[in-house]
This record gives structure tokens, C-alpha cells and sequence, in this order.
């Protein structure tokens, strides 16, 4: 499998793959918050991924880095609650790391995948174990740059980042959360999978299905 490069083109495709997804478990999220939150997660990352779709269509632009601010600050003015900020500052940070580059590498596109994460830690001041979606992205994160130092490809890699962010997903259901809403709970929140680390994964799981898909057309993410 040939090394793969992230141009603007794919950039888009993980986009309009993702809202797909938020839009395909909408329902699955809302309920989620709904048992720790405040039962809007699902519709407020559909409503912010639908009008990223709307923005992207025809858009041009300048490259990588242009393309994930133009996300960023549509999560940002879009989506409700601390998901768009949080979600927002991810896409912002990514751009930061790609900004001026038409055409990222395996090992530049997880640099900004890494930046993304470590801006929604500064900005959410979250760690592992605070059940976030930082228990889902910083695993997926490390995953991914574990793969790529031991010479995978990037859809090996995403798949690896993608089931370490499903296992930090499903580790925050016996969690007792630290931060937002659901802290909030207090011991109630323990036994409820957290709804943004829950869409936190199919943002990973979006990007390893359009790579993979790039990398070989024949290939099936299971």
C-alpha cells in the first residue's frame, strides 16, 4: 500500500463523510446526553456539520490549512453548547499545523491530528479519565503516531487510532465525569457513555473509512 498524501480533496471527503455520520446517529447521541447532558448533542453536531456541507460546496480555497479553519469556525459559530468550541478549536488547531500546504503527509496530517487534540485540552482543560472526548481523541491521537513510527500505512494507522478512540469511548461509561454538564451528576453519571466522546469516535472512525477507501478502493472498514 503506497503512502498516502491528504490534499484538500480528502480533507473534504472525511468531512462529508463525518456529517453522514453525525447525521446517521443523531438520535443515538441526543439520547446518550440526554442521560448526563443536556439531550442536544446529537442535533447540534448535525445541524453543524450540515452547514459545513453547505459552505463546502464549490468552495476552492487555499489548501489544508484554509479548509480546516473554514470547519473550525463554522463548528464555532454553529453548533451549540461546549461542542462547538470544543469541536471548533480541533479543526482551528489542525489548520494552524497545515496552514500554507496544498498537500499534506502521512506524518504531517497526524502532527495536526495531534494539534487538533492538544487544542481541545488546552481549551476544555480536560484529561483522561475526566470522561470527555479527550478519553476518545488523545488515545486515537497516540494510536496513530504508534503506527506510523512502526512504518504502517495511513490506513493501518487510522484503523488503530480509530479502535483506540472505540475503547476510550466505551472506558468512560463506568467514569464519573470531571468536567461539564455531567460533572454536574456526580456518581449519576457513572455508568453513561459520554456523548462526545461517542462522536469523537466517529470522527476518527470517518477519517480511517475515507483513507482506507483512497489507499485501495476494494477495501471494507470493519
Amino acid at each position: 500500500m503506497k503512502p498516502t498524501t491528504i490534499d484538500q480533496v480528502l480533507l473534504t471527503e472525511w468531512i462529508v463523510n463525518c456529517a453522514q455520520k453525525m447525521k446517521a446517529h443523531r438520535d443515538w447521541l441526543t439520547a446518550l446526553d440526554a442521560a448526563i447532558g443536556d439531550a442536544d448533542h446529537g442535533v447540534n453536531m448535525e445541524r453543524g456539520f450540515d452547514e459545513i456541507g453547505a459552505r463546502l460546496a464549490g468552495y476552492r480555497g487555499e489548501g489544508c490549512g484554509a479548509l480546516c479553519k473554514l470547519v473550525g469556525m463554522t463548528l464555532l459559530a454553529k453548533v451549540g453548547g461546549a461542542s462547538g468550541p470544543l469541536y471548533g478549536t480541533f479543526f482551528l488547531h489542525m489548520g494552524l499545523v497545515a496552514a500554507g500546504k496544498q498537500r499534506l503527509t502521512e506524518s504531517e496530517f497526524a502532527a495536526a491530528f495531534a494539534g487538533g487534540v492538544d487544542g481541545i485540552r488546552q481549551r476544555g482543560s480536560a484529561r483522561l479519565g475526566d470522561k470527555t472526548m479527550v478519553d476518545a481523541l488523545l488515545p486515537a491521537a497516540l494510536a496513530l503516531q504508534q503506527a506510523l513510527d512502526n512504518y504502517s500505512p495511513l490506513c493501518v494507522a487510522l484503523r488503530s487510532a480509530a479502535a483506540a478512540a472505540e475503547a476510550g469511548m466505551l472506558a468512560t461509561i463506568p467514569m464519573q465525569a470531571s468536567k461539564g454538564r455531567a460533572s454536574y451528576l456526580g456518581p449519576r453519571s457513572v455508568g453513561h457513555q459520554d456523548p462526545g466522546a461517542t462522536s469523537a469516535w466517529l470522527l476518527v472512525l470517518s477519517a480511517a473509512e475515507v483513507v482506507c477507501l483512497a489507499a485501495d478502493p476494494g477495501l471494507l472498514i470493519q
